[in-house]
């Protein structure tokens, strides 16, 4: 792309701090293509026009109900689908649930979230979880749950608790999707989102790469996001987790730098939302991370799992932190 094409596509991202919703792929995919250095510059310039490029929010994902999940997402591990060891467990204690949120935030997480292995929720378990964020809640923490495809008077009772974020992802792009997972579909996908949406709850909403996708899925699959009316208050970009067991446990690992592209164009074309560095950081040298924040990520989870991979340890993260001049970041 030529230099003024680069300053081009700049000022149509910059101009006014706008929020486009009319991302075509052609845009996306010239803002993948940029030279490294353009697309950092235009991604650190959208960053801090909305957000101190040297602030992280901290926050713990908790598992509250593990494994079983009869949805066969070739990725995940707590698919019933797949022999990869994880037991499939009862949904956890509501007390037992506080108590963790309460030693999250003691470590300096400021967002909790809650994942459950169910393809969607049955009444008498959400009821125990909005008791979860309720809880939650009366910490001061922000609350995220992710329990699957939720239907309009489910999403209504969660915002009645008060939670403010339903994470519900797309994972890919949409002619990419089957190849990943066949027990539901986008639409259903965004249905959930639909839902939340509707209920006046903030949205989660991101993806997975690395999963044998091609460049344009990855554009395909942030445009499907940066095009949805009204964009996700929060987009967790993940690298794929290879687990033993799981479909995906073989694929050749993406370029870490192209992981790294996914996250600017994230926050290039939704500029206002937080971008969150997710799954797969275990295995991703600090130099990356580094330029995953420098891209505009502005969250990462803290703790030493996600869900049931592993996640780097907290002292580890806060050294990192330190040595960038980077601080946890105040809801």
């Amino acid at each position: 792309m030529s230099t003024a094409v680069e300053t081009l596509t700049l000022k149509k991202v910059t101009q006014t701090g706008a929020v486009r919703h009319d991302w075509t792929r052609t845009e996306v995919r010239d803002l993948f293509a940029l030279p490294f250095p353009a697309l950092m510059y235009q991604a650190q310039t959208v960053h801090r026009m909305n957000f101190n490029p040297s602030e992280v929010q901290i926050s713990t994902l908790l598992s509250i109900k593990t494994g079983g999940c009869p949805e066969d997402c070739g990725y995940c591990p707590q698919s019933a689908h797949y022999d990869v060891g994880v037991e499939a467990s009862k949904l956890m204690d509501v007390k037992a649930v506080i108590t963790e949120a309460r030693a999250a935030k003691d470590s300096g997480a400021s967002r909790f979230c809650m994942g459950a292995a169910w393809r969607s929720p049955k009444d008498r378990d959400l009821e125990s979880v909005c008791a979860m964020v309720e809880g939650v809640k009366a910490l001061g923490m922000e609350t995220c749950v992710t329990l699957g495809m939720l239907n309009g008077a489910q999403a209504m009772r969660l915002k009645d608790a008060g939670l403010d974020y339903y994470n519900h992802n797309l994972d890919t792009s949409p002619e990419y999707y089957s190849s990943i997972i066949t027990t539901r579909t986008y639409e259903d996908r965004l249905n959930t989102l639909a839902n939340v949406r509707d209920a006046g709850i903030n949205v989660c909403c991101g993806g997975i790469v690395g999963m044998g996708e091609g460049a344009d899925d990855r554009v395909g699959m942030i445009t499907a996001l940066a095009t949805l009316h009204q964009h996700p208050e929060s987009v967790p970009i993940n690298m794929l987790v290879q687990v033993e067991g799981t479909p995906l446990a073989r694929g050749e690992a993406l370029d870490e730098l192209d992981f790294v592209r996914t996250i600017a164009v994230a926050r290039i074309t939704m500029p206002a939302s937080m971008v969150r560095l997710s799954a797969g950081r275990e295995d991703m040298s600090d130099q990356t991370q580094a330029l995953c924040f420098l891209a505009g990520a502005n969250s990462i989870f803290y703790g030493e799992k996600l869900l049931t991979t592993s996640n780097p340890g907290q002292n580890h993260d806060m050294a990192l932190l330190s040595r960038l001049g980077m601080t946890p970041m105040k809801v």
